[in-house]
Parts: C-alpha cells; structure tokens; sequence
C-alpha cells in the first residue's frame, strides 16, 4: 500500500481515486508528511492529453491532465512506474488518438446481464486503462414501466440500477451511453406476440409506418436516456433482415427497403429530437438496402447513391460494425464508404469487437489479427471514435471478463502510435494482476488439430463437442478422435497450472480447466463407442457404460455446479436458466446411453440405432467445422419445439 498525498486540482477526482485504492493499493491522506508520494495535479495546457513526471530522489510526481479520464490513466501509469522501478525517475506524455473509447457490452442476446458488483469492477479496470465509454447494449434488457411484457422474466436494469452505474462511472471520467433497438432485433419482445402483435412486421422487426409504434419507441427512449448524464444514444436499427416482407407487404405492397428506412427513421428523429438526444445508430441497413444481394461490406467498385446519402439525417452519427477483416486497407476502404454517406464526415464511429461469441473461448488470435489493422486504418483515417463490441450470442458461455486483454489492447492503442503486444501484455498483468499468457489460453479452447490459426477463420469446437450427443456423434466423422483427446489432456494441465497464479481472476483459470476435464473425455467418446459396438467388443462397451459415462457425469456435474456459481459472481440470475438445461442435458443424455448400452450387453435390445448410422461429415463438408454456434444444430437433428 503506497501512502499519496495530493495537491492542485484533485477535489472533483477524489471519489474516483477512492474507488480504486484496493485495486492500485494506494492511500490518499491529507497529511504531506505521511505520504510516501507527493504528486502535484495540474490542468494540462492540450486538450486531450496527459503527461506525468516523477522524481525518484524527493517521491515528488506531476500529474496534468485534460479530462477525467485521463487523470486515472495517468495515476495508473505512475503507480505502474513504482511497482516496477521506484527508484528510477519516470515522464510519460500521452494525447488522445481516440476521443470516445470503451467497450459495449451485450447484456441481452446472450441472456446474460451483468450484475452492478461486475459492472463496477469493469468501470475501475476501464478507468486505470483509460478507457472514457461504456455501452450496455439493451434489446429488452431495461426496465420500461408502462411495458410490463418488455423484458418480462428476464435480467434487466431497472431506472436504479442505470442511475447508479452513471454515477459511478462518472466519478472515474467515463461516459456511459444508453444502446437499444428500435426497429429490428425485437424477438424477446415479440415473442408475447398477443400483447404487441399490433406493433410487429414479423417476429424481430417493428412495423413502420404503425402510430403505435412510435409511441412505443418514445416509451422506450425515454426509459434508456432518463437514467444517464450523456444526451448521447444508440439507436440500434441493425440487421432488419425481412423490412418490408411481412405485415408491411401485405398492407402496403412491394416498397424499396431504403424508402420503409427513411420512412422510419424520419419519424424515430422527430422523437428523437423532442427528447433533446443526440442519437447514433448502425450503419449496415443503408448499404443492404442498395447492394444487389444485400451486402454490406460492398465491393472494390461501389458508389454510394446521392439518393441514399440524402436518406441519412444530418444530426446522426453512422456506425461501421466490422470484426472480419484482417486488412488495413479494406477498413480504410469502408470507412471512407461509410463517410460517403454522412453529411459530416466527422460523424463516423468505427466498432470493432472482442471474440468471445462463439462457443467457451476468447478468441485471440483473430480478436488481434483484425483489431490491429482496424485501430491503424481509424489513425490513418482521422476516425475519432471506436466502440469495442462484446456480442453474446447463443448464451454468453465465454464469462465476459475474459474479454479485459481485448480492452487493454484498444486501450493502448487509444494513447499510443503502435504499441507492441510485449508493451500492451506488460500493462495488462499491472491493471488486472493477472498474466497475460494464461489469458491468451483462453483461445486455445477451439484450436484444437486440424484447425488453422492465424487464417481469420473462426472455429468453435468447444461449443459442438460440448453439446453434441455421445450416441448421435454429429460432429465425429470430422474428428481426429485420437489427437482431439491429446490435445484436450494437454490443455487440462495447462488450465491447471495457471490456477492460483491469476489472483481474483483464478475463477477463470478453474473455469477453463473444468470446460477441457470435459472436452477430453467427449473429444472421442462417440468415436470409441461406434468403434467398439460395430466390432462387438462388448468389454470395451462396458468399460464405456461403467467408467467412461459416469466419470463424463460427474465432471459435467462440477463443471455445472461451478459454472452456476461464476454466473451468479458475474451477472443477475435470469438467463441461467438455458446453461442449467444445457449442462442437464448433457447428463441425461449420458445416462441414457448407459441404460442402452446396458439393455444391449444384457440382450434385452437388439441393436443401438444412432451408431449403426454412417457417421456423415458434418453440413457435406470436411474438416473442423466453422462457425458452428447454434447449439439447436448442434445437439441433435430431430425437431426441437418451435
């Protein structure tokens, strides 16, 4: 614990310091003499920068800083220097290449809301690394008191919960932005289909042109906003896949998708603007309404219509989404596409994002390999603005604070020209007091043999072998049983070793080791079970139905039990839920197979069924599968309830 004794301008940075004296193990007191460190806070004479001096023979520091952000950034910098080289002196000057920089993270489509404790935690990592922005991107995942069907019986952040969060992030310099859907991705919404069957095109997408919902949306933008300091909003309007081809067809006939979006949008501004927001939305809709198969990422050749560039609203910011390239000059390309559409240039913000979607894994090596040539071509572009999207698709089974190597990456980026992955590892294991090696593991989940990396091609192995039925083997005819239960066996050790080394984040390592315990007894199980019952080796199938099944069970088991228990540390309960039955059935699954493989040894049942079935590559294709991530494809081909 470093005793800090400061003077100048602290008074409106002394709450935030207070937030993070456990996390820097530092003290402020008010008594110079008893301070180890005495640093001297000052405005700094550039907007948008920080620089810190420390004098190593009289402890003596100067932070100046030009925003709040900047001041906890700086902080974490020379507590950094201290850990490392106290008796060395230390400069630092930084300057903002990314005015707006923080994560956004998906609390709705994953069923998995972080709870206020994570909430706060994230905001203090965020702080020390600089990071000045934060969105929960909300589908139905904020309370709406006039809706009681929005967001029923799932997590959600009620007006308190917003208004407390802002407070807390405000105090350590960061802005949080409310980020929410107003046209499609409405699904959870419209499920309860008899109480907004009034409002809905199809089963995802509002019906424009209907007053009711307009009123609706009204109600919606005023119970994200209401809670926030920022008049700053996301207004969604992403992948409406089907606009204008249900209800909206029927009622109204064929009408061109870039005039049912200027329609709609024409009237969410108006509202908009009554409420004084200041909104942004995704820019994806523009390009597919115009691109011959509904692309949105165009060709080499593409020129933005004058038409579509009028259809944009001066007064709102465009977002480029794009997480799949790995080349420099295709973002610059898009960006300036993206330019081409807005009155103001200066309007375009670029989201990138953290890999962490697909499956148990973080993936790194793609999270980097198209990050960095992102972050170079927004330098190169001038782009002011970068939001770093964290999806949870298909249940969030990737645990979100896997994702603060991602966060670290951008942030270094956002102070710096072009960090090393030495320099950004190095800055991680001080914010976090965890090792960036084993964290980079966390990737090592889906590269299993016969995958490529560093070839931007996402795999999901851990998703598919966790899920897919011992009896069914789905995925089998692509395995290299063998070496993908090697490789598992390897990994397990190594998740493993890594616990008791990661501090507060050593939950993490256990959790790994736990999901690859599984993964190495599932890598060949199905394998080995056709093989021995098409040879009749009935003691190989009886070692199966009295070891290997059980020993799968208890380990599905722990890993459920622990998996529970990481949930309710990180997010609200609701969305457990679908993970609980997922685990269960795994389980259940396993010990039908024993009754079976039993009932035949004994001869009371002819045959196994499922394993006298070919085994077929999965989807007609060779090789590990790819972006293989909806667990309905994965654990079985039979109808499931619809």
């Amino acid at each position: 614990m470093i005793s800090l004794y400061m003077e100048g301008k602290v008074d409106d940075l002394k709450e935030g310091i207070g937030f993070l004296q456990d996390d820097l193990q530092i003290r402020l007191t008010d008594q110079p003499d008893e301070a180890q460190i005495k640093i001297s806070v000052i405005e700094a004479q550039k907007e948008d920068t920080l620089q810190v001096i420390y004098h190593a023979e009289d402890g003596s520091a100067q932070i100046a800083y030009s925003r709040r952000i900047t001041f906890f950034r700086a902080l974490g910098l020379l507590m950094q220097h201290l850990r490392e080289k106290e008796n060395e002196d230390y400069t630092a000057c930084e300057t903002m290449y990314f005015t707006l920089n923080g994560p956004m993270y998906d609390v709705s489509q994953g069923n998995a809301v972080i709870n206020l404790k994570t909430v706060k935690t994230l905001l203090r990592t965020m702080a020390v690394m600089g990071l000045d922005m934060l969105m929960l991107y909300c589908e139905d995942s904020y309370q709406v008191k006039e809706e009681p069907y929005f967001g029923y019986m799932r997590g959600k952040y009620t007006e308190e919960d917003m208004r407390r969060i802002d407070d807390y992030a405000y105090a350590l310099g960061i802005e949080v932005i409310p980020c929410i859907q107003t046209l499609a991705h409405m699904a959870n919404t419209f499920r309860w289909d008899g109480v907004y069957g009034d409002i809905m095109e199809d089963d995802e997408c509002m019906l424009v042109g209907e007053p009711k919902v307009y009123e609706f949306i009204r109600r919606l933008l005023i119970a994200a906003s209401r809670p926030f300091r920022t008049k700053r909003i996301h207004i969604g309007m992403d992948e409406a896949w089907k606009l204008g081809l249900g209800k909206y067809l029927r009622l109204h006939g064929y009408t061109e998708k870039t005039v049912i979006m200027q329609e709609h949008l024409r009237k969410v501004m108006e509202i908009v603007r009554e409420l004084g927001l200041q909104p942004m939305m995704w820019a994806d809709m523009f390009f597919r309404a115009i691109t011959p198969h509904g692309e949105y990422y165009v060709p080499g050749d593409f020129k933005v219509p004058e038409s579509t560039r009028d259809a944009v609203p001066e007064d709102v910011e465009l977002v480029y989404w794009d997480y799949y390239h790995d080349q420099q000059d295709v973002y610059a390309y898009h960006i300036d596409k993206h330019r081409a559409l807005c009155h103001d240039p200066g309007k375009t913000i670029f989201a990138g994002g953290i890999w962490t979607w697909i499956g148990f894994g973080a993936d790194w090596p793609i999270t980097f390999g198209n990050s960095l040539p992102a972050v170079r071509a927004c330098k190169e572009k001038g782009v002011r603005e970068v939001i770093i999207t964290v999806w949870g698709d298909r249940a969030t089974e990737c645990n979100i604070l896997a994702t603060l190597p991602g966060l670290c990456f951008y942030a270094e980026h956002g102070y710096r020209q072009d960090p090393s992955m030495e320099e950004i590892a190095k800055r991680f294991e001080f914010v976090t007091g965890a090792k960036w090696d084993d964290f980079m593991r966390f990737a090592e989940i889906n590269y299993i043999p016969g995958t490529e990396k560093g070839k931007n091609i996402p795999y999901s192995p851990s998703k598919f072998l966790m899920y897919q039925d011992v009896l069914e083997g789905l995925f089998d005819a692509n395995l290299d049983g063998d070496a993908v239960r090697d490789y598992y066996l390897s990994l397990t050790k190594a998740y493993e070793e890594s616990i008791g080394r990661n501090g507060k984040y050593d939950s993490l390592m256990k959790f790994y080791y736990l999901v690859s315990g599984v993964l190495e007894i599932k890598a060949d199980l199905g394998i080995q079970l056709r093989k021995a019952y098409l040879s009749g080796d009935h003691r190989e199938l009886g070692l199966i139905r009295d070891e290997v099944l059980p020993e799968l069970q208890k380990r599905v088991q722990a890993l459920k039990e622990y998996h529970r228990d990481l949930w309710s540390e990180t997010y609200q309960l609701f969305g457990w839920d679908i993970m609980d039955i997922r685990y269960g059935g795994i389980i259940s699954r396993a010990e039908t197979a024993i009754y079976r493989i039993g009932r035949y040894l004994l001869g009371d049942q002819e045959a196994l069924a499922e394993l006298d079935e070919p085994r077929l590559y999965y989807n007609g294709r060779e090789g590990i599968p790819h972006y293989t991530n909806w667990y309905e494809q994965i654990y079985t081909p039979s109808t499931t309830a619809r």
